[in-house]
């Protein structure tokens, strides 16, 4: 956090003002804004779009408590609740952007604009539900030596005025699908790439590895990632490939980071791993993967053998019983659905368990966030010796790959879900990520088939959007 403009903002009141954005659609409100800083986070109908910067908190992980307490208490010392003043329902402030993995790993290469934690305070958001109209919220700091509150909601007022203008404008664009979108009136030009993948002998002798290590009792899963580099002959527009991806994966989180001008991470989540919203927790377990089928009897068979999997509810059970242990401290009155339940997604089906659970006042999302992460989804078990096991096996840095991605606000509410199915572009390299989980009775080959299925929501998205 950059003590200049810490203090900065902390000696000024935050002016937000609200109003409809009729005809407005997130796609169009991040391209006019530019590149970065946006980003964009829906599941189905519901999404938030947002574009600049009121203020940026990050963290290193070197605070007194870690990275998730420096970033609650760093975000805490930027504003002072009593000095955000809204108007028209606007809402109070949130905190959009994201944590690595792990806080310890070289920020170069791909990662170079992503640090252990980064959040962003947007000067704009736009949200929006299926069949209802947009809201446009506008923020601005009010100095108290400068121009005063009621000239700074004159000019704030004129200026989401402009905007919504501008955003119903462009309203009349053909809808061709079901986000109510059309990207382009023609397909997307073909744009040559070049192609780069994990050595299969290289990862299959890792997950032999972790066999290995299974059966020593070392760990009791391990979730092994692997990646897909392409670089393009020019650069995509990253808007219409997460466009694409939002239209294609409408039952899972889709996810859009940019903090800066050429690298974003974008991706498709099946899972949340913490939601808090008025003190009550929500999250899903989600561990135990099959194809989805080329039809709906495949479907159907394929969900039955997942069901029936006594391997992949195995792997399911460690999730689930490790999250609902680490939530004990903190939480009360958890609840879990006594049997998984199918999730089916665009591409693959998974096994899926909810969770609930009230939170004691003074309990924040981050707080349980800390707990939960990494979950055994995402890294393995124990967590220590999994962690130590993927530092020594994959030969890639995760940076913020299944690390948690969302928002969160100074009144203990959140939304983050894991960077899972995702991709980290700079300029015209594109990283893709997928992992599988690695567990006693685990086929090398077919956790490879596995990871190729999870690679198919960022190919597909990037293929409509020109790379094919």
């Amino acid at each position: 956090m950059n003590p200049a403009n810490t203090a900065e903002i902390a000696q000024a009141r935050v002016l937000a003002v609200t109003g409809p954005a009729v005809g407005a659609h997130p796609m169009r409100f991040l391209r006019r804004a530019g590149s970065g800083p946006r980003g964009f986070w829906a599941r189905s109908d519901r999404w938030i779009a947002h574009s600049g910067t009121l203020a940026t908190v990050v963290s290193d992980g070197t605070e007194p408590g870690g990275l998730f307490s420096g970033i609650e208490a760093n975000a805490r010392a930027l504003f002072d609740p009593n000095s955000v003043q809204v108007l028209g329902g606007a809402p109070g402030l949130r905190f959009f952007g994201g944590f690595a993995f792990r806080s310890e790993y070289p920020t170069a290469d791909f990662w170079s604009g992503f640090p252990p934690a980064l959040f962003h305070v947007p000067a704009f958001e736009l949200a929006g539900v299926a069949g209802e109209v947009p809201l446009l919220t506008v923020r601005m700091l009010v100095d108290h030596e400068g121009e005063g509150a009621e000239a700074t909601l004159t000019r704030l007022l004129t200026h989401a005025g402009q905007i919504c203008q501008e955003l119903e404008a462009v309203g009349g664009d053909v809808s061709v699908d079901p986000t109510g979108w059309s990207p382009k009136a023609q397909p997307a030009p073909r744009v040559s790439f070049t192609r780069g993948e994990t050595e299969r002998a290289g990862w299959e002798a890792a997950v032999k590895d972790a066999l290995a290590a299974i059966s020593e009792r070392r760990v009791s899963k391990v979730v092994l990632a692997r990646t897909l580099d392409l670089i393009t002959e020019c650069r995509l527009d990253p808007i219409e490939v997460v466009h694409h991806l939002w239209q294609e994966n409408r039952g899972s989180h889709v996810f859009y980071f940019e903090p800066e001008e050429g690298c974003a991470i974008a991706g498709a989540a099946p899972e949340t791993v913490t939601t808090v919203s008025e003190g009550r927790f929500h999250a899903t377990a989600v561990a135990g993967t099959v194809a989805r089928g080329e039809n709906q009897r495949e479907q159907k068979q394929f969900a039955e053998r997942l069901l029936a999997s006594e391997k992949e509810g195995a792997e399911h059970r460690i999730a689930l019983e490790d999250m609902v242990a680490r939530l004990g401290p903190l939480a009360e009155d958890i609840e879990a659905q006594s049997e998984p339940q199918v999730l089916t997604l665009a591409r693959l089906q998974h096994l899926e368990t909810k969770i609930r659970a009230r939170l004691p006042e003074g309990i924040s999302a981050l707080n349980v966030l800390e707990a939960l992460h990494p979950t055994p989804a995402v890294c393995g078990l124990p967590r220590d010796a999994a962690l130590e096991f993927l530092g020594e096996k994959e030969p890639f840095e995760r940076g913020w790959y299944a690390g948690p991605v969302g928002w969160f606000d100074l009144d203990g509410n959140g939304v983050f879900v894991p960077a899972l199915r995702c991709a980290v572009v700079r300029d015209l390299r594109w990283r893709l990520f997928a992992g599988a989980g690695i567990v006693e009775g685990s086929d090398p080959g077919l956790e490879w088939d596995e990871t190729s299925i999870k690679f198919e929501p960022m190919l597909r998205a990037l293929a409509a959007s020109g790379a094919r």
